[in-house]
């Protein structure tokens, strides 16, 4: 056994036995490229990695294409990497089930928030809830901007009357990394609000996601909804 096979060797075993919490970045980031790259010594990349992206946050975001121009890294460790961050997203989603209930504004912006983990586009969701505020579907409706042709208001409206909803919350998500609704948004917000009253649904909320943080539209005043059929903001 090589210097490099004894190491790989204890390091799984070390996270097997401590998991990931006492590892460092580059730690991490050297177990997790063992499975792509299998007869090599992964630190030095790990590191290289860590220093061209800034952080693991970083590398588990970047696109395949950016994280093969460092120097070392091939498809498969890059498509690895990006499988992880798309695998964390996946896990989150379908922790919580159909049956949900989402009485408040907080409670529907938890259950949207792992959906955007690791977005580097703006994407757009719809949550469509029964009379009860019960989790009826959670779809990704299109990738692109709701102001302009990326998901046309048409395309929420067919979503809203095929999954029977009788609210709806909208969520997208702003990859610059700031949670403020813009004037576009309000105003997109307004004529989907008409638009799905035209067909019996409310537009409970329009949620604006950036990282780990989302504003409510609603709740901020920047959308007046229907308050005898809201959802409570707490």
């Amino acid at each position: 056994m090589s210097i490099h096979e004894g190491h790989r060797q204890r390091l799984k075993e070390r996270f097997l036995e401590e998991g990931l919490d006492s590892f460092t970045e580059a730690h991490a980031l050297e177990l997790l490229l063992f499975y792509a790259i299998p007869q090599k010594d992964t630190a030095p990349l790990a590191h290289a990695l860590l220093d061209h992206f800034g952080s693991i946050t970083g590398v588990l975001e970047a696109p395949v294409s950016a994280l093969q121009q460092v120097p070392g890294m091939g498809k498969n460790a890059a498509t690895l990497i990006q499988l992880t961050t798309s695998m964390s997203r996946y896990y989150m989603m379908h922790r919580t089930s159909s049956h949900t209930i989402l009485p408040t504004v907080s409670s529907c912006g938890a259950y949207l928030l792992p959906r955007f983990l690791g977005r580097r586009e703006e994407v757009v969701y719809a949550l469509s809830l029964d009379a009860r505020c019960k989790v009826l579907a959670c779809r990704l409706l299109g990738k692109g901007s709701i102001n302009a042709t990326g998901v046309p208001l048409r395309t929420i409206v067919e979503y809203a009357l095929s999954s029977g909803a009788t609210s709806l919350v909208l969520a997208h998500n702003h990859p610059s990394g700031i949670a403020l609704p813009s004037q576009e948004d309000i105003d997109t917000t307004r004529r989907l609000a008409a638009a799905l009253d035209a067909v019996g649904v409310l537009l409970a909320d329009h949620i604006v996601v950036a990282d780990d943080d989302f504003v409510s539209m609603a709740t901020s005043g920047l959308y007046q909804r229907a308050e005898a059929a809201a959802i409570p903001h707490k």
